[in-house]
């Protein structure tokens, strides 16, 4: 397999309203089979998914937190809103939100946006990646699988990385379970998460400043065959268990 990952020059500063397919389409070419990361920040823009920080009135659990992290309390109450549930407060909000993708802060960002307001994820980030994917094919023709990335930090490790919060076109996981390794010993757990794995790369070419690359195009990426459940279970997930004891 040889992929080819070019950064998709020329996206303009996204506002509410904007046709992202349609931009997409007027920068790249596509082929069937291509894949492309489009930044969740692009995307919550587009569809109005932001909040003027003066609209906001803080909770008493919003000043409390504030307390210990320093936060301000509006930006805070943003992140509580957006939460489906608080996992941890300090020293940082560790939530998930509605689509199942827990990270810190729910994914509220007040970065690459204008004046006091912040950018909250997409309600339903599998659903606008269907939406951009439906769009292309309409304009260019072309089947393509679309991923809305966001970025995150790591347990056990320093820095951020790319991360898969919705995807359209193709499967999240890619699973061998049942295949043989190279001395015919069946695989029992291996799972691949490559729509991570993708948009993990995809970050290395957006940027996390002001590279003004919010979308990246994957060619020759061969197909793969699996399911889409990326996020454990209350049940599987021992992480969420011993942050509650």
């Amino acid at each position: 397999m040889s992929v080819q990952v070019t950064g998709v020059k020329n996206i303009p500063l996204i506002k509410k309203g904007d046709n992202l397919a349609e931009i997409i389409c007027k920068n790249t070419e596509f082929a069937d089979g291509d894949i492309i990361c489009v930044a969740s920040t692009v995307v919550s823009k587009a569809k109005g998914y932001t909040k003027a920080l003066a609209s906001i009135t803080p909770s008493e659990d919003a000043y409390r937190i504030s307390k210990m992290t320093k936060e301000d309390p509006r930006f805070l109450q943003g992140i509580l809103d957006t939460s489906k549930e608080v996992i941890i407060e300090y020293p940082f909000i560790l939530s998930e939100v509605p689509c199942g993708h827990v990270g810190v802060r729910a994914g509220v960002d007040n970065s690459n946006i204008e004046g006091e307001n912040i950018i909250l994820l997409p309600k339903d980030p599998s659903a606008e990646a269907n939406d951009i994917r439906d769009g292309i094919k309409k304009i260019c023709g072309e089947d393509v699988g679309v991923i809305v990335t966001d970025t995150c930090g790591r347990a056990f490790r320093r820095g951020q990385c790319g991360t898969a919060i919705g995807w359209a076109g193709m499967s999240a996981i890619r699973d061998f379970r049942g295949d043989h390794d190279l001395f015919g010993l069946e695989l029992h757990i291996t799972e691949e998460a490559v729509v991570d794995e993708i948009a993990a790369f995809s970050n290395f070419i957006m940027g996390e400043s002001n590279n003004g690359i919010p979308v990246v195009k994957f060619s020759g990426c061969e197909k793969w065959k699996g399911h889409d459940s990326l996020y454990f279970t209350k049940e599987e997930d021992f992480i969420r268990k011993a942050l509650h004891k």
